[in-house]
């Protein structure tokens, strides 16, 4: 297992973000494209894998842990600024969910 240094993990921002928009990515089976609200009125682009288990319905509306300050990496021809952050069960993503925690509220 590779180490992080403390100075390192903070240089991340780790927060609440709500599920605007999800659609398919035309071509793509296994990635979705998420409209995310960060808080404070801003909204950020992420491409997700999982889409071959998830339908883009089944993450409308709904509060997850995302990486909010990676840098901007094309995918499958999107442009996405985080990452949503998922257990791996078996290959399958187990999305972290949140419910009482508002969103932008950082993961400290």
């Amino acid at each position: 297992m590779k180490t992080v240094s403390y100075e390192d993990f903070e240089k991340l921002e780790i927060r609440i973000v709500e599920i605007l928009k999800s659609e398919a990515i035309p071509g793509k089976t296994k990635i979705l494209k998420l409209i995310i609200d960060i808080g404070s009125g801003e909204s950020k682009t992420i491409v997700a894998g999982g889409g071959e288990f998830y339908t883009p319905e089944s993450f409308l509306n709904k509060k997850f842990v995302a990486i909010i300050n990676l840098a901007p990496k094309m995918i499958a021809g999107v442009m996405s600024q985080g990452m949503l952050l998922a257990a791996d069960v078996n290959g399958k993503p187990s999305w972290l969910i949140v419910k009482d925690a508002p969103v932008g509220a950082k993961i400290i």
